[in-house]
Formats: structure tokens, sequence, C-alpha cells
């Protein structure tokens, strides 16, 4: 029987995230904010301190674990739920997880950063490891593909061969095929009509769709208007067999994806 969708609430504490940058830099606005994705039902708190935007410039590591470190711990004096380090960097991993973070989220699947393997190695919790065409810095200047979800599964190969020849077991790893990173609008929905080809792996699919600008391609909507779209699309991967789905509101992709289970009569999928 399939466990149910495991919702990834975000908590970006950045100067300027696409979305939601800057919102969360105060100590009253953070913990407001992590009161928030605990009590919408989030299951796992993903923090970020760098922002991955399309054209985003790279920060300091010194800054990334200013930001980040506190937020840990604030998470973590208040709840006992898994939490995410989103970084690319092996320094803030390692002090994310000392600081109280269960996961590690690399949206450059231990490439960026040689030493981000022996950090992978140095626990044993899950290591998500997301598909990028290029680098946030140009990564939108005109991705290509032959065949998009074959190029992406043959690099999760790669990968996860890789990893697993380095002593990370494959048990541990989570694949992200990475909506909107290095990806047009088309790459994006063959992404999301695909979901189940990501399944090859044996590996959980993790999908973070949230507010992205495919969706203001195809509705014509500001960052502010997307959430609808996001909880749609949350709900219509919720059918496809998706593991998690990283999202900004907890709240509105809980009810969509209750109510699409609902409709489709297969309870067992997700438990609101």
């Amino acid at each position: 029987m399939k466990n149910k969708v495991q919702i990834m609430g975000i908590l970006n504490v950045t100067p300027d995230s696409f979305s939601d940058g800057g919102r969360w830099n105060t100590e009253a606005a953070l913990e407001a904010r992590i009161e928030q994705l605990i009590s919408e039902g989030a299951d796992i708190i993903d923090v970020g301190g760098e922002s991955t935007r399309p054209f985003a410039e790279p920060v300091s590591a010194e800054d990334e674990l200013a930001r980040v470190i506190p937020a840990i711990r604030k998470i973590r004096a208040c709840s006992d739920l898994p939490i995410s380090i989103d970084t690319t960097k092996a320094v803030v991993a390692r002090e994310a997880l000392a600081a109280g973070a269960t996961m590690i989220n690399d949206i450059s699947a231990l490439r960026f950063d040689p030493a981000m393997i022996d950090v992978a190695r140095s626990f044993d919790g899950p290591v998500i490891i997301m598909h990028m065409q290029g680098v946030p810095g140009h990564m939108q200047v005109n991705p290509q593909y032959e065949d998009v979800v074959a190029e992406i599964n043959d690099f999760f190969w790669e990968r996860i061969v890789w990893m697993e020849s380095q002593g990370v077991d494959r048990a541990r790893i989570i694949v992200d095929p990475g909506v909107g990173f290095g990806k047009t609008l088309e790459h994006n929905l063959s992404i999301l009509r695909n979901i189940q080809a990501f399944k090859i792996h044996g590996r959980p699919v993790l999908i973070g769709h949230s507010r992205k600008s495919f969706l203001g391609q195809l509705l014509d909507v500001s960052i502010d208007e997307r959430d609808c779209p996001t909880a749609l699309i949350s709900a219509f991967c919720s059918q496809q067999d998706v593991d998690f789905l990283r999202v900004h509101a907890v709240r509105s992709t809980r009810d969509a994806i209750a109510l699409a289970i609902a409709l489709s009569g297969n309870q067992a999928v997700y438990n609101s």
C-alpha cells in the first residue's frame, strides 16, 4: 500500500527568493511562519538560505549559515518534524545537521561541492538530489533537450550509481526532476505528465512546482495568485504516484490533495 503524500513546507530565510524573499527575516516573522507551517500540517520543513531562482547570485557560506542555523534551531525548539536543509554547500549542510536538520536537499545533486558526499555519508537521513540543466545564474537561458524525461532519468541513474559507489545507500535517496530548473514550459509540463516514469529508479519522487514562473506563463497570473494553481497541480500529482510535494502554501495543498483522493476513492493514499 502506498504511503501518504508528504508535504514539504518551504521556509526561505533569504532576502531575494522569487516568491517570499525577505518576508521571514525578522524574529517575529520567522516564528510566525514556522508556527504557520506546523499548524497547517507540513510533514517536513525545508529551510533555505540562498535563492536559487533564475539569474540568482550566489551567497557566501557565512551568510547562508547566519540565515539557516537560527531558523533550524527555532523549528527544533518547538517541533520534532523532519527538517530539510536546502543547500549545495557541504559546510552549511554539516552545520545544519548538527543544529537539528535531518535531511539534505541539494539542487546540484552533490555536484557543486566535492565535500558534500562526505556529509552525506556522515549521517543516515534522506538525501534529495535534483536535476538542473546549468546553474541558477543561467539555467533559463534557452534550455534544450531531445527527450526531457529520458535525459533526467539518465542523470538520476548516473548520480545514484555514483552515490552508491561512494557509500551512500540507495534507500536514502529521493529524486527531484527539477521543475523550473533549466526547463521551458513544455519541459515542465512533460515532467508533470510523466511522474511515474521517474519511479524507474525505485526511489521516492519529489516535485517542487510551487508558485513557479511556468504557472504565470500558462495562466497569466502574478506570483501572489499562484497558490490555487499550485494546489491544483499538487492534486494532479497526488494521482500520479508522487511521494513528496514541496510547496509554500501547505493548507491549500493538503485540501486539494484530500479532495482529489476523496474523488478517486483511494483513501489509503493520503490521511488529512
